[in-house]
Parts: structure tokens; C-alpha cells; sequence
């Protein structure tokens, strides 16, 4: 979450889109908030035993949602030069939110493999899902921060970040259910960026290109579903995995 400079859009309407990502700040991480709940709940009230780096990334994720919410209350209240200050510091913060993310996907199938509770081939499907997340959110941030003075892209590049961060979480979600009923898992992952395309077309008449681009990408990048089982992935993942061990 970088820096976002004024624009030629007049300043009441840019306070109202503002204020619309606002909201879907606080939507991004009620959904994901509302997903982790009960694993939260499990190590903080009923003494669920869990590795110290899980409660970190736990920690440092919060605080990407918190940030995303200042961040975005900043900006609606015009406050440009803050705004850029806090973004240089969200810029490191993504890269350790990305670099933290790949380092606790690989330590925790190694621990769960470990410890028994799964078998190597879930831990595979396991890194195939939560590195394309890392992965998915790279592709987002990464032109966030270099785009970080055009406002306009910078800050829906932000959106899809985050929301391909949302991922996990909405997979937890209770009426998602076990096995995981796709059709709502994806109406509920999709849900921030079909809310910023609605808005578009109400405000502007025209869809910005990079929800068209990011809905695009998110829907091809759905193949680390089937890719995860594939026999290829499985071998590729095992060697990692005995790498880590």
C-alpha cells in the first residue's frame, strides 16, 4: 500500500471512492477474520497446541488487514503525503508478508507430515494451494508498488492482493462446508472484486482493465487446484518437502 497522489477526478468524487474502498477493506478482512475464527479460537480458549511460527504469520497477516484499513481510511480522508509515508512501510511489509508466507507453508507440512496427522500427498496439494496463493499475490503487489503513483491502478492492484491473500480464509468459511462447496467458495473469494466492478460501472460507466485482467488471472489460477493432485506437482513437492524436513 504505497503511494497514491491526487488525481484530475474531481475531490468529492474521489472521497467517495475512497470511502467505497473503505469498505471493502473492512469486507476483505471481515471475510478472512470470520474463516480463521475457529482456529483462533481453538489456541486461544481451548489450548490447542501450535507452533510458535504459525501464531507469527497469524500475526503478521492481521497485520496486512490493519494496514490495508488504514491505509485506505488515510487516502479517503485526503491525507496524500501520510498516506505515501505509511506506504513505504507497506511496501516492506508485503514483502514480508509474501516472504513469511512461503516459509510457513513449507515449515507447516513438514510438521504436520511429522507429527502424522497428514500423508505426504496431502502435503503436497497443500503447497501447491498455499504457494499459488504467495504466488497470486505477488503478481498483485508487485505492480501495486510499481504503479504506486497511478492511483487509479494502483489501488485496485492493492484490492486483488489482498483479496488473493483471502483465499484460505474463505476456504474455512462454515457454509463453505467439507468437501468444500466450490461454487460458493468462489462467489465468496470473488465477492471484493465483483463489488469493485459493480462500482465502476454505476461511477464511470466502464470497468477499469485491471479487475478484467485480475479476474481473469485469479480464474486461470484456480489450476493449482487440479495441479496439486497431478503426478508431476506430487513428485516435485515430495523432494521439496524431504529438502525442508
Amino acid at each position: 500500500m504505497a503511494t497514491v497522489i491526487a488525481d484530475s477526478v474531481p475531490s468529492r468524487a474521489r472521497r467517495a471512492r475512497s470511502r467505497f474502498y473503505v469498505g471493502v477493506a473492512f469486507l476483505i478482512a471481515a471475510i478472512t477474520l470470520a474463516g480463521f475464527a475457529p482456529s483462533l479460537n481453538a489456541s486461544l480458549f481451548e489450548g490447542v497446541g501450535r507452533p510458535w511460527f504459525i501464531h507469527l504469520h497469524a500475526a503478521v497477516y492481521v497485520g496486512w488487514l490493519l494496514l490495508l484499513i488504514v491505509q485506505s481510511v488515510i487516502a479517503a480522508q485526503g491525507r496524500i503525503a501520510l498516506h505515501r509515508r505509511v506506504g513505504n512501510f507497506g511496501i516492506a511489509y508485503g514483502c514480508l508478508v509474501l516472504v513469511l508466507g512461503v516459509i510457513v507453508t513449507l515449515a507447516a507440512a513438514v510438521v504436520h507430515i511429522a507429527a502424522g496427522e497428514w500423508t505426504t500427498e496431502r502435503g503436497g496439494r497443500f503447497l501447491a494451494l498455499a504457494l499459488g496463493d504467495m504466488v497470486l499475490f505477488a503478481g498483485f503487489f508487485g505492480p501495486a508498488v510499481a504503479y504506486r503513483r497511478r492511483p487509479e491502478i494502483h489501488k485496485r492492484l492493492i484490492l486483488l492482493a489482498s483479496v488473493a491473500l483471502m483465499f484460505a480464509g474463505v476456504g474455512r468459511l462454515w457454509f463453505v462446508g467439507e468437501p468444500t462447496n466450490v461454487p460458493v467458495l468462489l462467489a465468496v473469494w470473488y465477492l471484493p472484486v465483483i463489488l469493485g466492478i459493480a462500482y465502476d460501472v454505476v461511477t464511470t460507466r466502464r470497468v477499469h482493465p485491471v479487475y478484467w485482467m485480475g479476474a481473469a488471472v485469479m480464474g486461470v489460477w484456480l489450476v493449482r487446484i487440479p495441479f496439486g493432485q497431478a503426478d508431476m506437482w506430487q513428485s516435485i513437492s515430495q523432494k521439496l518437502l524431504a529438502a525442508f524436513a
